[in-house]
């Protein structure tokens, strides 16, 4: 038995839908910026409403209902995680930060040894 997800194939509808939704945010987008005289509570009126139309029409579509999904799966998934506590985080960041700063002393000074030996023992230039 295998695991394999079947892909449907969205129809023409479930596209316009889609396309319709990404036009919206542009012509929101765009009204923003158009109305640019008028005030700022209006515009974002305008954006704001943009945006909840193509919500509204992604929503209805195949693939809209597809990410909701996967959104609710995601936030499901993200409760499941085993958080680290502030101590081992704080921890764990002092370890990445004093591992940069060894590796970066030490890329250092492999840069300033290999300089040395280029410029002064095999070319001859004295910097």
């Amino acid at each position: 038995m295998s695991n394999q997800t079947v892909q449907t194939v969205s129809t023409s509808n479930d596209k316009l839908k889609v396309a319709l939704a990404v036009a919206a945010v542009i012509a929101g987008v765009v009204g923003f910026y158009f109305l640019a005289n008028y005030p700022t509570l209006v515009r974002v009126g305008v954006l704001v409403a943009s945006i909840a139309i193509a919500v509204g029409l992604a929503w209805t579509s195949a693939t809209g209902r597809g990410f909701l999904d996967f959104s609710r799966e995601s936030v499901r998934e993200t409760r499941k995680v085993v958080w680290p506590t502030r101590k081992e985080a704080t921890q764990i960041t002092g370890i990445v930060f004093g591992f940069v700063l060894i590796m970066a002393i030490f890329l250092w000074g492999t840069d300033k040894i290999l300089e040395f030996v280029l410029y002064n023992l095999i070319l001859g230039w004295n910097q």
